[in-house]
């Protein structure tokens, strides 16, 4: 029988625009409040990219950054996995551009979709092809540049996201190390509560959906939180089982950055302290497939983690997906 390799993150790397957009400057924009933002989401500002910017611009950055953290060059790069439901176009892949832009010249490269939960999918599905011994460095990426799907007139989804892109390299680690566990979970029945309508093949590019705004994020606010509020509890705790740990074992959580009372709530329900738990969505609100990465690149280069810390991950997204990651941290 083959004995399956361990793999972990070696490097990782975020990069947000420049551009803040803050509770204020929408206040002038929709009918809403700084207060009314900051006590039902916890987001302060976040972060928008300019109108030349593309996702595959902000992942290029990102992935630059976590190559050169693992001590790797593009060329040692077998793979590249962009998560992102803001893809530069249809095709070629995000993941492709992102593969000429860095000059990752041997890597193969797909892009993945499963919104909010989009990292999680990428580390784990990365994860199969290392332990198996079919490739050796893996490049995956969270993207996204939802700003350009936002709908500004409508205060209930444009108050609530931003761009911005974080990425991590999977490689070989130390025995006893790396990736323990993951759980992947869809409820396509409950689809419907967040979409973009448009676009696609069910409801092709018209003049009529573009005048009729759907091309834009919908989402049912209600329904998705009482979904997240159960699913993210419920995906740490299987994860965690699955690794033959206890939730008290846990050093740290970063959890997806969608809404700090879902955060909290979550937290609440597995016993684990907030102390323990990395929130930055104050700054960036949800950045979709990049809440994940960029708020673990954050929580590793401020020393929240470090070499042994048992880490889990954890999101939830439209789809219906979620996931969740336990990893014996290794660098």
């Amino acid at each position: 029988m083959n004995k399956f390799l361990p793999v972990g993150i070696i490097g990782t790397g975020s990069y947000v625009p420049e551009k803040e957009l803050t509770n204020l400057e929408l206040e002038k924009m929709v009918d809403t409040t700084d207060e009314w933002i900051k006590t039902r989401t916890g987001i302060s500002k976040r972060r928008i990219a300019d109108a030349e910017t593309a996702t595959s611009d902000l992942a290029t950055k990102a992935a630059q950054i976590a190559i050169k953290d693992a001590g790797l060059l593009p060329e040692d790069i077998d793979l590249i996995i962009v998560a992102t439901v803001t893809p530069d176009m249809s095709f070629p892949s995000t993941a492709c551009i992102v593969q000429k832009n860095i000059g990752a010249k041997k890597a193969a490269a797909f892009d993945l979709e499963a919104a909010c939960s989009g990292f999680i999918y990428g580390i784990t599905v990365g994860e199969q092809f290392i332990k198996s011994g079919i490739y050796k460095n893996i490049l995956v990426i969270g993207a996204e540049t939802l700003s350009k799907i936002l709908n500004w007139k409508d205060r209930n989804t444009c108050v609530l996201f931003g761009d911005g892109a974080g990425a991590a390299v999977l490689s070989q680690v130390d025995e006893g190390y790396g990736m323990l566990a993951s759980t992947l979970g869809a409820d396509g029945a409950s689809g419907d509560y967040l979409t973009q309508p448009a676009g696609g093949s069910r409801i092709p590019a018209s003049l009529e959906t573009v005048e009729n705004n759907l091309h834009y994020v919908q989402m049912d606010g209600s329904e998705v939180f009482k979904f997240a509020v159960r699913i993210m509890a419920k995906s740490a705790l299987q994860a965690t089982e699955n690794s033959g740990l206890k939730i008290e074992d846990i050093d740290y959580m970063i959890p997806h950055q969608a809404n700090i009372r879902i955060i909290e709530s979550a937290a609440k329900r597995l016993n684990i302290s907030m102390d323990k738990v990395y929130v930055n969505l104050n700054n960036y609100g949800n950045m979709s497939a990049a809440s994940v990465p960029v708020a673990l690149d954050e929580a590793v280069r401020n020393g929240k983690i470090k070499r042994d810390d048992i880490v889990s991950l954890v999101a939830f997204g439209g789809g219906l997906t979620w996931g969740s990651s336990i990893i014996k941290w290794a660098k």
